[in-house]
């Protein structure tokens, strides 16, 4: 319990004072030399700064005169094993065929559980580090428990789930056990873990997609998200090879199939979604299934999202399209605000229309957007009274951010992720000064290092360099 300073004057945790604030409240207030008070993992106050200071005293109070506070950014589809510890090592002219099997499986699939854990780390302080404050993991962990270990230290918030690809590509496998053991996997990952929205970590039935999952596996990770309360995330339609999986074995299109299998929902996230076609599009709308797209990865890898992507289109007709990263092999940063720049301008150039994605739609899709998706909307992704404490401190002392005319402008189309000075999730300062204050970052950067090469050597694959390393 916080004792009043004097009467009438409530202590606080800590008071953000004279800053500008960007609220994303459902006014989308900005606020100019305003406040943020902190009690707990609480956001208590948001408003001019006399006024929140008149009413609040800080334990720990904060000059906001150099910086912009902002909610922090959701990143809705991030590997954060298998690549933080081999990023740039795959050749950047693999097709996706190519880099996923014959490159990312083997080195997901070699990897140690301290070898997870560390990667889970890298990833998350450099999420953290760019102003991320919750994620979903992509669904191909190995060592849950050691990877849940490994992010609960660094203070992140995210959904993660271990690997469930269950599909006998090889005639010689069991079928049936592969199923099983799947599913057992899911069941074990919610019971270990649960749930609960107020849980920094917790887990997901999260599914590799793709072709790459039975039917049977889709029914029980969504009888699973609904039982738990979670969500389920899945890959698929990166590229044709899902479309002409599914229209071969199934003879419906991927979306289409999920429909009829009752597993599409607004608990469901799916990853890419570049090559659907017009049905499949009304589908998700009709279900209000979430769209995670990662500019990042489609430009490296060639998917087409320009060309074939229907994001614009969906986002008019009420799909929630969020905003993911993908892998350290893929699309290689952590950095949200370089996704929000990608996504403001790609379909502006390829659809000839200034008006699609304008900057304060990419900050939303960052933001809330993520939020609604991972079923926390009403805990994060914006600042008001009553949500949890995720928020982060852009340094404005910085020549992307100066002179500051038009906030959202300059936080989307100058900033980057280099100006996150400090970050608290749920009211807990995890990034100050530009570090990490939960995790020795001298120490993880060393053994990344050392981790890499590990991996690397053990994997059995080339270093492939256009250019001689002498």
């Amino acid at each position: 319990m916080t004792q009043d300073t004097k009467p009438g004057v409530r202590t606080v945790d800590v008071l953000i004072r004279d800053t500008m604030v960007v609220t994303l409240d459902p006014e989308r207030r900005i606020i100019t030399h305003g406040a943020v008070a902190i009690d707990g993992d609480t956001i208590v106050a948001v408003g001019k700064s006399d006024e929140v200071e008149a009413a609040f005293a800080g334990r720990e109070t904060i000059d906001g005169r150099r910086f912009v506070a902002a909610p922090g950014f959701v990143n809705s589809h991030i590997h954060v094993t298998g690549e933080p510890l081999t990023r740039g090592f795959v050749p950047d002219d693999t097709g996706w065929y190519d880099n996923v099997f014959n490159w990312l499986v083997p080195l997901y699939a070699d990897q140690t559980p301290e070898e997870e854990r560390l990667a889970s780390q890298l990833a998350a302080v450099e999420m953290l580090r760019n102003g991320v404050t919750t994620f979903i993991e992509a669904g191909t962990i190995h060592h849950l428990e050691a990877v849940a270990d490994g992010l609960r230290q660094t203070g992140i918030r995210g959904r993660i789930g271990q690997w469930s690809g269950d599909r006998a590509y090889d005639p010689t496998l069991d079928q049936v056990a592969m199923t099983k053991e799947a599913i057992k996997t899911l069941q074990w990952q919610m019971e270990l873990f649960g749930c609960d929205g107020d849980a920094l970590i917790a887990a997901w039935p999260t599914l590799i997609g793709h072709s790459m999952n039975t039917d049977d596996c889709w029914r029980e990770a969504a009888a699973l998200a609904k039982a738990y309360g979670g969500g389920v995330s899945a890959h698929m339609s990166p590229v044709e090879a899902d479309p002409d999986w599914y229209l071969e074995n199934t003879g419906h299109r991927p979306i289409q199939h999920l429909a009829e299998l009752g597993v599409l929902g607004p608990n469901v996230s799916l990853t890419h979604a570049i090559h659907l076609d017009d049905s499949e599009v009304d589908l998700i709308v009709q279900s209000k299934t979430n769209i995670a797209h990662c500019p990042m990865s489609a430009l490296k890898g060639a998917y087409g999202a320009t060309v074939h992507g229907k994001f614009p289109e969906m986002a008019a007709r009420g799909v929630n399209v969020m905003l993911g990263t993908d892998g350290a092999n893929n699309g290689n940063a952590a950095d949200m605000m370089r996704v929000m720049f990608l996504v403001a301008g790609l379909f502006k150039d390829c659809r000839r229309d200034v008006h699609a994605f304008p900057a304060h739609e990419a900050l939303t899709m960052a933001t809330l957007g993520g939020a609604r998706g991972i079923g926390l909307a009403d805990r994060i992704g914006s600042l008001e009274v009553g949500k949890k404490a995720d928020l982060v401190l852009h340094d404005t002392d910085r020549p992307e951010w100066r002179p500051l005319m038009n906030v959202i402008n300059q936080m989307v189309w100058s900033a980057d992720g280099r100006g996150v000075h400090t970050v608290f999730v749920n009211g807990a300062k995890v990034v100050d000064n530009y570090r990490c204050t939960t995790v020795d970052e001298d120490r993880l950067w060393a053994d990344a290092e050392i981790g890499c090469r590990a991996v690397c050597t053990r994997s059995g694959l080339p270093t492939v360099s256009a250019w001689p390393i002498l």
